[in-house]
């Protein structure tokens, strides 16, 4: 099994910021947290607007929290709005369920999430699932 640890979540990050220059997305703010919702590293491009890492970290925390990416934390909302209202109620209005928290698995096993925030959630969640799997991880967008 791999480990999540700060030279993956930088190398993460570093992937995520170069291929968002390669696709033409808007500048990123990129945040890996480990499985249990501990910040391990955020990095935010010079033009990202200020609440992007809160952003960036609600789409991860709310991927860790429930254990789905937050693609089906999305789609979730649309179905269950009360439940997601109340899960984010619940977390004092940490979660983001939008695209772009995606979880990080090695083995089967939860390692922790990576959320992006800046471009579309669409374009968000695609730059997320290319970071980790460069990074030797399997990526898990819900």
């Amino acid at each position: 099994m791999g480990t999540l640890n700060l030279d993956k979540a930088q190398s993460i990050i570093e992937f995520a910021l170069n291929w968002r220059k390669e696709n033409g997305l808007n500048p990123l703010t990129v945040t890996v947290l480990d499985s249990a919702g501990v910040l391990i590293a955020l990095s935010r491009e010079d033009g990202a607007s200020n609440l992007r890492p809160e952003i960036a970290q609600g789409k991860a925390r709310g991927a860790i929290s429930m254990g789905i990416g937050s693609r089906a934390l999305f789609n979730r909302a649309q179905e269950q709005p009360y439940f997601i209202q109340s899960m984010n109620s619940l977390a004092n209005g940490s979660l983001v369920p939008v695209p772009g928290g995606v979880l990080i698995k090695s083995d089967g096993q939860l390692l922790g999430a990576v959320g992006i925030t800046g471009d579309t959630s669409d374009a968000d969640e695609a730059c997320a699932i290319a970071a980790i799997e460069a990074s030797g991880f399997v990526a898990d967008p819900g």
